[in-house]
């Protein structure tokens, strides 16, 4: 598995988990745990950013690891 591979579906499931914790958020009527799951969602896309800069340095640097 080519680490461009790896980025990709380390990308995913990120997203996949930031938009569980949204869902929790919006079904949840306790306060506390609908801010806690908000807050884990903005981090989730904040590390989601940051790995998708990554992934485009890395296509930059090594073009072998471009998604087709």
């Amino acid at each position: 598995m080519t680490v461009g591979t790896q980025m990709q579906q380390a990308i995913a499931g990120i997203q996949s988990a930031a938009a569980t914790m949204k869902t929790f958020a919006l079904e949840t009527q306790d306060q506390n745990a609908k801010k806690d799951f908000q807050q884990i969602s903005q981090n989730l896309e904040n590390a989601l950013q940051t790995l998708q800069q990554r992934q485009k340095y890395i296509e930059t640097q090594e073009p072998q690891f471009k998604q087709q």
